[in-house]
């Protein structure tokens, strides 16, 4: 009997043993991943070579579509003999680089494995927005946002795009962008990690056969970044934009899809992003080229929950203060600003109140509860260091344990904009006369920088140092970076 039974059961073993093509993809990714960008800042330059190197590669073509205001080359890379074409176009906005990255490891991927190429012919545009990716900006080098230039088409990369479209007649395109990442999947406190969108063609949001093919698809793309970030995906507004590009290409008859890559638990430069677009994407080219999107439902488009924009990079709940005598209880918001530092290359953080008061609805990738803690504004060491290399000798546990949570330099080198260490300075040189205020501001106001202490017992338990947190109690340092004021 028993043995009846193991030869019943023995197809779904199998069955349930069977490794679906996305999990094949993510097990395997570190194999195509293109290992010479690992960062987000890359330019135009970093590409380049990537680009040129097809050129010898049977299976490819690369075109030169044209120049950016500034000059800078903008390629297409094209792989596959199908009949179904399917456009890809990454940062028309030069800071949203993750899909970028992504291409040139797909592209890695189609250097071996042909597969999925059976039916269709992919084209890629990396990087459609080259001055933008130069200096890090949303916008091209006169200003202009390029998704808002599908109708007047100003700037070349607006008609390089436009006239890639049509020569190709696209099937399908993706439309390849970065969206914030205190976007969060709405009524939950999981980032929007991907938010997808099939962008409406005009103002009544009707769906015909073109922008459903897209939801269909979507769908498909859920359900594979549901399996590695799951509740972390976000459906975008499809409030119509007539002038972006996503909106006209559903107009023009290009099934088009939006991916925008939001935010993840401990990930600043988007690595484990940029895998899961590599997954979907592949995911999504084999739905095409086997038509198995045909077999989804609408319904399951909509079932994706829509974006939302309630996170903080640092939720402090509860949190206790006096203010005129009188007592008060509210939450804080902190979000951090990357500043861009030496040339593009690098970023710190800037930590400042983002909002004040019954923060309930919101939520952060990290929630600190101050219940039961005192306020403390933090005070500046009052020894005056000479210079930078006397600063980084300094104990800051120690100092922080005191309640200091600046110390001023007397000569501070002007290059230096940032700390490595867990606490602030004040460059002496800086320092402006506060204006005589009749009434004193409140310690925790919206704008104000996000440093101070919570204690317990007249001790110093947390220092929030530029809106990251130093646990003093475990010896817990969290701190990115402090400032240079």
């Amino acid at each position: 009997m028993t043995k009846y039974l193991l030869l019943l059961l023995l197809p779904f073993i199998g069955y349930s043993q069977k490794e679906t093509l996305d999990q094949r993809l993510f097990a395997s990714y570190d194999d195509y991943k293109e290992i010479t960008i690992d960062k987000r800042r890359f330019k135009h330059n970093d590409i380049q070579p990537l680009i040129d190197s097809l050129k010898t590669q049977k299976a490819f073509e690369v075109t030169i579509l044209g120049e950016s205001i500034q000059e800078r080359s903008i390629s297409m890379i094209s792989v596959g003999e199908g009949e179904t074409d399917v456009l890809l176009w990454s940062q028309m906005h030069g800071d949203e680089p993750t899909a970028t990255a992504a291409i040139f490891d797909i592209i890695n991927y189609f250097k071996q494995n042909k597969t999925l190429l059976k039916n269709v012919r992919v084209h890629f545009i990396p990087m459609l927005n080259p001055d933008g990716a130069e200096a890090f900006s949303r916008r091209n080098a006169i200003g202009i946002d390029i998704n808002r230039d599908a109708v007047r088409r100003q700037s070349p990369e607006s008609e390089i795009l436009k006239r890639v479209r049509d020569s190709l007649d696209a099937d399908f395109g993706f439309n390849l962008h970065d969206q914030s990442k205190y976007y969060n999947a709405k009524t939950t406190e999981k980032p929007a990690t991907i938010s997808f969108l099939a962008p409406a063609y005009n103002f009544e949001k009707d769906i015909n056969e073109t922008r459903g093919n897209a939801m269909r698809v979507i769908a498909n793309m859920n359900k594979v970044i549901q399996r590695y970030a799951r509740g972390q995906v976000g459906r975008y507004s499809d409030e119509f934009e007539p002038r972006a590009f996503g909106d006209n290409m559903q107009l023009w008859g290009t099934s088009t899809i939006l991916i925008e890559s939001g935010g993840h638990y401990d990930d600043p430069e988007k690595q484990f992003i940029r895998k899961l677009n590599y997954v979907s994407i592949l995911s999504a080219i084999e739905s095409i080229s086997t038509k198995s999107y045909e077999a989804t439902t609408l319904d399951q488009y909509m079932s994706i929950p829509k974006n939302d924009r309630k996170l903080f990079d640092l939720k402090i709940e509860n949190l206790s203060f006096s203010y005129l005598g009188l007592d008060f209880k509210v939450d804080i918001g902190v979000n951090h600003t990357e500043i861009e530092n030496k040339n593009h290359s690098e970023f710190y953080y800037l930590g400042k109140i983002s909002d004040v008061g019954d923060l309930s609805t919101h939520y952060g990738y990290e929630t600190l509860d101050a219940e039961g803690y005192e306020f403390k504004v933090g005070e500046t060491y009052p020894k005056i260091l000479d210079d930078f290399e006397a600063f980084m000798n300094l104990d800051f546990t120690s100092l922080l344990s005191q309640g200091y949570t600046s110390v001023s330099i007397n000569d501070m080198p002007k290059e230096i904009k940032f700390t490595p260490k867990p606490i602030n300075i004040i460059d002496i040189k800086k320092i402006m006369i506060p204006k005589n205020n009749s009434m004193p501001m409140s310690p925790i106001k919206i704008g104000a920088d996000a440093t101070f202490l919570l204690m317990k017992n007249d001790i110093v338990v947390y220092a929030i140092i530029n809106g990251f947190i130093y646990n003093l109690d475990e010896n817990k340092n969290m701190v990115k970076n402090g400032l240079v004021k």
